[in-house]
């Protein structure tokens, strides 16, 4: 049995059985999962503000400062500059490393495509296919019944893969949020792709930036209320963390047994030798009454 299919033991978000009508996992006092939970772990999955700022405002400088002076380069390094100063920014904070790296890393290959051919709507065009690809992973991992934010969502919650087959109702969650994220992006590239091979440069840039928060803000708001709506997760932490402690009690009170067995033996054992000393004793004593007995007619007769 792996950590991930363990019974629940109990702790925040564990199950005490399933819904007979629903099919869904039901939370020991039946509630469903707490919305003040769903959101906050959402906010750490997706960055929160922060991240909404980091991953728009490098590419607002861009296109601003090439729209005043049409220099490319000086552009992409300016993007680049302020990326990396929000990446410093998080470490210095000691925030999410992954955040960090991963808005430097995205703006760095943009700069590097812009510079390399010149032209200014390649500074977009790794987040554009970076934003199709995960469209098309949110819709074939829903259709194959292993969503994708489930995946990334999972650890966030400690749940891990149990929603696979411990709580279906959750599962169905993940799935129409991954349906949700796959065709908002999948219309956001539908957009951008025109506009990158027939659009005005400039257009395209401001379209490119002002499609950054809004089609976000839409699919983290249908998962918050998917979610909200769904069963608590099951907390296989805790549940790992139950199963340790109920172990180390096992093994305890083992000890214990064992311990008490020994004085039990221990006791039986010096019980048993004294036992043989007295009957090795017995014919001694029996012998030495005979002879008393003996000793004692004689000196009558």
């Amino acid at each position: 049995m792996t950590p991930l299919d363990k019974p629940t033991a109990g702790g925040t978000g564990a199950q005490t059985g399933t819904d007979p009508e629903t099919g869904n996992a039901r939370q020991a006092d039946g509630a469903a999962a707490p919305r003040e939970v769903t959101e906050a772990a959402l906010f750490e999955a997706f960055g929160g503000l922060r991240g909404l700022v980091e991953t728009t405002l490098p590419g607002l400088v861009f296109i601003s400062w090439y729209t005043f002076n049409k220099d490319i380069h000086a552009a992409a390094l300016t993007a680049l500059g302020i990326s990396a100063v929000l990446g410093v920014a998080r470490l210095v904070l000691r925030d999410t490393v992954k955040h960090a790296f991963s808005g430097v890393f995205g703006v760095a290959f943009g700069v590097l495509f812009a510079m390399m051919t010149g032209n200014a709507k390649d500074f977009y065009l790794p987040g554009m296919f970076y934003t199709l690809g995960l469209a098309v992973a949110y819709l074939v991992t829903a259709a194959a019944g292993v969503p994708l934010l489930g995946l990334v969502l999972g650890p966030v919650f400690k749940e891990n893969l149990s929603w696979r087959k411990r709580n279906p109702g959750r599962k169905k969650a993940y799935t129409k949020a991954s349906y949700a994220w796959g065709l908002i992006l999948l219309g956001k590239s539908a957009v951008l792709f025109p506009l990158y091979l027939w659009g005005d440069t400039t257009r395209f840039g401001w379209v490119t930036v002002a499609l950054k928060i809004p089609p976000f803000l839409l699919a983290v708001y249908l998962t918050w209320i998917f979610l909200a709506k769904a069963p608590a997760p099951i907390n296989v932490i805790a549940e790992m963390e139950a199963e340790e402690r109920a172990e180390e009690e096992r093994g305890k009170r083992a000890e214990a047994d064992e311990a008490q067995r020994k004085t039990l033996d221990g006791i039986g054992d010096r019980l048993a030798d004294d036992a043989a000393r007295e009957l090795a004793a017995e014919p001694e004593r029996l012998d030495g009454e005979q002879g008393a007995k003996g000793t004692g007619g004689r000196h009558r007769r």
